[in-house]
């Protein structure tokens, strides 16, 4: 029998409840695996410590030194695969990216240096920028691509408002117009890159000093290439946002479907 005096039992405290980790944003990993990682394998004294990948893993002397350069090369690669493979990402935008790292990767192999390791470290870029060029004169402008992307996401109806204004002659020579200098803006960075590549890699493919001088631009050029692609794009979109504007109204933009629908509901202009 309970001594009536006694206290009532307290149930015990429930355990606090775990907070959920924070997640490392996925541009960290961006860096960590195109950058940084590639830059400590090239790397012929990693911090200072007389370590290296070349040496310590793969035996040191040229071959060593070709295996690490193809290592840190194709590291990035593996990644943006397996990241268009986990996140089973198959939009233009992720294609295109993929197509672009596998090039990349392919270009490795070309055992070069000088001129045409510099001409090689930007070829990407010059590929993107003339593949982009050419598709200004067609009826589908790349940039129109990474812009459709944008709203795969949104409402058939949204969506469907927004692939119309597209397809609208004055929206379209926007889109053209920004394709353009999105092309000329990257391959304006390519040359910069091949430069700084010609002045400062001189040293012999497959020796310590190649890759180090690889890895001291990889990390200079990183920043302003980074940059120059987003003045790319921001320039393109603002030529494309100023012919939709001049098109529909102030109120009207690629970036919010839901207001541009509206505007091209009250203007009768909206197709079923």
């Amino acid at each position: 029998m309970s001594d009536p005096t006694s206290s009532p039992a307290v149930p015990p405290e429930s355990p606090p409840k775990a907070q959920p980790r924070a997640r490392v944003p996925k541009t960290v990993w961006d860096l960590v695996f195109t950058l940084l990682i590639p830059i400590l394998i090239l790397s012929p004294n990693i911090f200072g410590s007389g370590v290296s990948v070349s040496d310590t893993v793969f035996g040191g002397g040229t071959t060593g030194n070709i295996r690490a350069y193809l290592l840190a090369a194709l590291i990035p690669v593996v990644y943006v695969l397996w990241d268009l493979l986990v996140n089973r990402n198959v939009s233009p935008v992720a294609l295109i990216g993929g197509a672009g790292a596998i090039f990349s990767g392919a270009l490795a192999f070309w055992y070069v240096d000088g001129f045409w390791y510099a001409i090689k470290d930007s070829a990407r870029s010059y590929l993107t920028g003339i593949l982009f060029l050419i598709s200004a004169a067609t009826s589908v402008p790349l940039f129109r691509v990474f812009l459709d992307a944008s709203s795969i996401g949104e409402p058939p109806e949204h969506r469907a408002a927004s692939q119309q204004a597209m397809r609208d002659p004055a929206v379209h020579k926007g889109l053209v117009l920004g394709t353009v200098v999105f092309a000329v803006i990257d391959i304006i960075g390519g040359i910069i890159n091949s430069v700084v590549n010609y002045q400062r890699v001189v040293a012999k493919f497959g020796s310590d000093d190649f890759n180090g001088q690889i890895a001291e631009v990889n990390a200079l050029m990183r920043v302003p290439s980074l940059v120059l692609s987003l003045l790319g794009v921001f320039a393109a979109v603002w030529l494309v946002q100023r012919a939709v504007k001049a098109r529909y109204g102030e109120g009207a933009s690629l970036f919010e479907p839901a207001k541009l629908t509206q505007v091209m509901r009250e203007k009768g202009e909206l197709r079923a």
